[in-house]
């Protein structure tokens, strides 16, 4: 080799150091990984490069990275799923959770709480999911899936979500092929007559696309009662959302869980929180988590109205469960791996390599803290989430104390540019 090939060859090798000596995006350092799906519960570390996970490992060092996040004493999660919220937001004053001022844009409420992919709950129908997709799905960083709602217009309010003329489950199922993995189930809420007709058609629907159906049940007349919902109607995989909503017949006389309640769950049937403005009570969830009927999966029903109630968001959510007798590593299997394959998505909610790197940060505080039900009840417990640092596809989009950022004396120096000044065309 002559000596300027060997020049060359050297200066090349020593421009291939830093490279490999910065192999990965970011690297979250220190933190106790709990990751259900994998069955890890450790102290590792978790490096990311390129939006995916590419190791999770103790003791990666921190050289070999070009972010690094402190989380020591902290807990390192997959992103947390949400399955029922209401994100389908615009101006419309008469359009209620589909395409209404009820809804929210997903990305201002997700990231602060540790959510990466938020499933909107039948905002939108086969009718209206085109704007809803053009709107909302396609202008947002959050992972935003949908249940489609069984009614044509979507979740309108009033008259609209009455009408059995707009239930076609043909048309559903056909605008869930269209969309397969981006619309992941069907929903049927809010219908007030004495018929079944909402629920079978949405049955029908989930049958033809093979996807999972969720049941916000409405109004409970002795027409359609509760148990013959979670007992015939629902099949294995489907959902029932709002379980300690206090007009569940769930608390018999003698202070036990009814029993057809443990026969819907061993049948199959998904019991999820959608915990919303109206659909929870301490005087449900106590006894019936202390005997066992925990969820399946915990979700939020965000909206305007419950996350300025008692809901608030789905770390609050999370810590209720945690005071409630839950063990961590319980509540976050039932916001992360759990709720991915209720909606039929194994992709997401865990951390294996190669896998898109949406992880969620927590820390627990311990103290006396305050936790309200959607009828104004009270319960104090001592341990409360709180999300410190967010990551959806490998960037940091939420980071509530700086674990990922320099020391501001640390920071280089970046030369500010002169703004250039307009002449002004008056005198």
């Amino acid at each position: 080799m002559s000596f300027r090939r060997l020049r060359l060859w050297w200066f090349l090798v020593f421009l291939s150091i830093p490279a490999r000596a910065q192999q990965y995006d970011l690297l979250i350092k220190g933190g106790r990984v709990i990751d259900p799906s994998n069955r890890i519960s450790a102290v590792v570390d978790v490096a990311v490069t390129g939006g995916k996970i590419a190791q999770v490992a103790a003791s990666i060092p921190a050289s070999q990275a070009r972010t690094v996040a402190d989380a020591a004493g902290m807990y390192v999660v997959p992103g947390l799923i949400d399955i029922h919220a209401h994100v389908y937001y615009g101006t419309d004053p008469d359009a209620s959770l589909g395409n209404g001022m009820s809804s929210l844009p997903p990305d201002g409420f997700t990231f602060r709480s540790g959510v990466t992919t938020v499933v909107d709950a039948g905002g939108s129908g086969w009718r209206t999911f085109q704007h809803f997709k053009q709107q909302v799905i396609d202008r947002s960083q959050t992972r935003v899936l949908a249940l489609l709602n069984i009614v044509g217009y979507g979740m309108r309010g009033g008259p609209i979500e009455q009408d059995l003329t707009d239930m076609d489950a043909y048309l559903t199922a056909m605008k869930i092929v269209e969309n397969k993995g981006l619309i992941v189930g069907i929903k049927t809420a809010h219908y007030s007559g004495p018929e079944w007709a909402p629920v079978d058609r949405a049955v029908e629907a989930g049958k033809l696309a093979d996807v999972p159906v969720m049941v916000d049940f409405g109004y409970f007349l002795p027409e359609r009662p509760f148990q013959e919902l979670v007992l015939k109607h629902l099949r294995p995989g489907d959902i029932y959302t709002h379980m300690y909503l206090g007009r569940v017949p769930m608390i018999g006389a003698d202070g036990r869980v009814e029993p057809y309640l443990f026969e819907a769950r061993k049948r199959g049937v998904i019991f999820d929180v959608g915990h919303g403005a109206g659909s929870f009570v301490f005087r449900q969830a106590v006894p019936a988590v202390k005997q066992g009927f925990i969820p399946d999966s915990i979700s939020t029903d965000l909206h305007t109205g419950s996350m300025n109630g008692g809901m608030k968001d789905q770390i609050n959510v999370m810590s209720k469960f945690l005071n409630l007798g839950m063990t961590l590593e319980d509540v976050v299997l039932r916001a992360t791996w759990n709720p991915a394959q209720e909606i039929k998505r194994p992709d997401l909610g865990h951390l294996t390599v190669g896998a898109a790197a949406d992880i969620a940060v927590l820390s627990l505080r311990t103290g006396s803290f305050g936790f309200a039900d959607v009828e104004g009840g009270k319960f104090v417990g001592n341990q409360k989430l709180e999300c410190e640092l967010t990551v959806r596809e490998g960037a940091v989009v939420w980071d509530l104390n700086g674990i990922s950022k320099l020391p501001w004396e640390k920071m280089p120096v970046r030369p500010n540019p002169v703004p250039q000044l307009q002449r002004s065309s008056q005198r």
